[in-house]
Parts: C-alpha cells; sequence; structure tokens
C-alpha cells in the first residue's frame, strides 16, 4: 500500500514540471493571424453582421498570401444552421480564398437550405483559417 501512494506522489510532482503548452520545433509552419469579433446586433433578429480578419492586419506585410476561411453557424447540439456570405461580393464562407484584411459576414438568419427563419436561442459561430479555428456565441431572438 505504501508503494501505491508513493507512485502517486511521485506521478503528482512530475505534473507539477511538465510543460502546459508544447511549442512547434519548426518556425516555418506558422498559424495564421486572425481574429472573430462579436457579431452585431447580439441578440439578433432577424440578421446579423460577423467582423473577422486574417492575416497581419492592418499593415498585411505579406499581401499575396492566400488564407482558406469558413464561416459556418451551428445549433448547440452541433448541427449546421448556416454558412453566411461576405458583405461586397456575396461569397458563402465555405472554403473560401481570401486575401489578408478585414472583412464582415452577412447572416440574413435563414436556416440553410430550407428558407425558413432560425429559431430563438443560442448559436455557435466558428471561424476557421488554415485549419485554425475561433468560436464565438450569438443569440436570435424573436
Amino acid at each position: 500500500m505504501k508503494r501505491v501512494w508513493a507512485a502517486l506522489g511521485l506521478v503528482l510532482a512530475l505534473t507539477v514540471f511538465m510543460p502546459r503548452e508544447t511549442r512547434a520545433q519548426n518556425t516555418r509552419d506558422k498559424k495564421p493571424k486572425m481574429s472573430l469579433g462579436q457579431n452585431y446586433p447580439n441578440p439578433m433578429n432577424p440578421e446579423t453582421t460577423i467582423p473577422f480578419s486574417v492575416g497581419e492586419t492592418p499593415t498585411c506585410a505579406d499581401n499575396g498570401a492566400q488564407y482558406r476561411v469558413s464561416l459556418k453557424i451551428y445549433n448547440i447540439l452541433s448541427q449546421l444552421v448556416a454558412t453566411p456570405v461576405l458583405q461586397g461580393p456575396a461569397v458563402p464562407l465555405d472554403n473560401a480564398s481570401v486575401s489578408c484584411g478585414e472583412y464582415r459576414a452577412y447572416w440574413d438568419g435563414k436556416v440553410l437550405n430550407t428558407g425558413r427563419e432560425a429559431a430563438s436561442g443560442m448559436y455557435y459561430y466558428r471561424l476557421e483559417v488554415n485549419g485554425q479555428q475561433l468560436v464565438k456565441k450569438m443569440i436570435v431572438v424573436k
């Protein structure tokens, strides 16, 4: 029994010294800089705007770089509800190619492929840029 307690104590002591975060050894595999703003208005009814940025904004030193961007809206059951479009050129944000900059996405509050308005409740929107993800929540009120 003493050995079990000694082993447990050793494991707990070692966890104190273990690194909490592992950093990549290869500096060439940089993750893209990105930000995801809070949608407005929030709570929303019936439409909303979602600000986001990709790359090293506002300088955009590498302005020739292209980023793969997806923005999806999910309900609390993690079911896909909608894919917003970019404001300006109405490009659906489903694996779209964009350059460095600040953008706004628009969602009309309608459920994908049905045309009906989304029900009241909490929703999550997820921005994915080259595999890196950010998530925020929004509220729909009728």
